[in-house]
């Protein structure tokens, strides 16, 4: 696996697991539709919560969030909604953004979360 799959893998565990730690349970991950992919489904009580999460070295050009545009929004809106048809799940849904900020070298990396709740509607 090349080193920017296994960081982006590397920043969705440590998301899935801040997410445990809040109580949530994750549903299911790298959920895939005909639209696009959701990286985290997760659900505590009634709130379902839909996770995009973006992995970049602390000197990107680009925050995590900024890759999150609005045809990417739209993606997972979409991915979403055919979720929801599959499981008949009538929950409070969230659209959330976790920017996993990379620094460091091999093998000492750092990962720092930065946790957007209600990143978009």
């Amino acid at each position: 696996m090349r080193d920017n799959l296994l960081i982006g893998k590397k920043g969705e565990d440590i998301t899935a697991e801040f997410l445990r730690k809040k109580g949530f349970i994750i549903f299911k991950r790298n959920y895939h539709s005909r639209f696009g992919e959701i990286d985290i489904i997760a659900e505590k009580d009634t709130l379902l919560l839909f996770v995009e999460v973006k992995t970049r070295y602390e000197n990107a050009l680009v925050l995590p969030a900024e890759a999150v545009d609005s045809i990417k929004q739209h993606r997972i809106k979409e991915t979403a909604k055919s979720f929801l048809s599959k499981t008949f799940i009538d929950y409070t849904c969230r659209f959330d953004v976790a920017e996993v900020t990379v620094s460091g070298e091999e093998p000492e990396l750092k990962f720092k979360l930065n946790y957007i709740k209600n990143a978009f509607l």
